[in-house]
């Protein structure tokens, strides 16, 4: 279940049948199944596009039926990451090997969600994807250190390697030393955890530092939101949809190389409500 609010993907398994419940108020909530939620945290960066688009465009509860989704959906919730399509192909074969013979009235009843895709969550899925691509490991604190330059600061980017838990250092004015002088660690692969928050802390403190920014591009872990959560005010965390939108915000002021490595072109449609 792709989750609108947070950005990201929650696994369930059903462990109950259909029960109808009449006494709830609202009558879009009296059908239910019993669900165990056993992951909602997953970041969308770690969906490959072909089975976003699937999962993005579903309208219903549905039965994903191409590109392996459902083998790779296993693997990412065991393991948090996509496969591809390409890497099951031997999966899917075997799949179909042993199992029993098609039920060609189950078949007809599966959803194509495919057919009615959001546009704009799709366009903001192949930019996130592109993104992760070209900036991948170092090369994302390059793209955040020239976000904060086209925000009006002035950056110092460590190089690759040990940086003692600072990635930028940057600050407001001709030097760079003015408030609000800020730290910022970036983080390109997996979920982080609560030591990476707590060495953000450590290296603020030690260098007077007004403000942090942790960007997470893989998300966080449970731990590491409980760490933050009285530090709206001191630290940001930007993760991977936060990057795409900070991107969006001051690419006509991004230097020309970056620009070149996510093309983009503003497209205006009606919305919705105007159909």
């Amino acid at each position: 279940m792709p989750l609108k609010t947070t950005k990201q993907i929650a696994f369930g398994r059903v462990t109950g049948g259909y029960q109808y419940r009449s006494g709830e108020t609202e009558a879009d909530r009296r059908h239910v199944l019993s669900v165990d939620w056993q992951r909602i945290d997953l970041p969308r960066a770690a969906v490959k596009q072909d089975l976003l688009f699937t999962l993005g465009s579903a309208m219903s509860i549905f039965a994903p039926s191409k590109n392996n989704a459902i083998a790779r959906l296993e693997h990412l919730l065991t393991h948090g990451t996509d496969p591809g399509n390409a890497a099951l192909s031997g999966t899917t074969a075997k799949i179909a090997s042993v199992s029993p013979a098609s039920d060609t009235a189950a078949q007809t009843d599966v959803d194509e969600p495919e057919l009615a895709a959001d546009i704009e969550e799709v366009a903001l899925d192949q930019i996130t994807a592109r993104i992760a691509e070209e900036f991948a490991g170092h090369d994302l604190a390059t793209l955040v250190t020239a976000i904060l330059t086209a925000e009006g600061f002035q950056c110092t980017m460590a190089p690759p390697g040990p940086d003692g838990g600072i990635d930028i250092t940057a600050g407001r004015g001709p030097l760079g030393l003015d408030s609000p002088r800020l730290l910022a660690q970036v983080k390109s692969g997996s979920q982080i955890g609560a030591p990476i928050v707590t060495q953000l802390h450590g290296v603020m403190t030690t260098h007077g530092a007004e403000q942090g920014l942790l960007v997470a591009w893989g998300g966080l872990t449970k731990p590491a939101r409980d760490a933050l959560k009285n530090q709206h005010l001191r630290v940001r965390v930007w993760e991977a949809g936060d990057v795409v939108d900070a991107v969006l915000r001051t690419y006509d002021r991004l230097p020309e190389e970056i620009r070149t490595q996510v093309p983009l072109r503003r497209v205006w449609m009606l919305s919705d409500a105007g159909l």
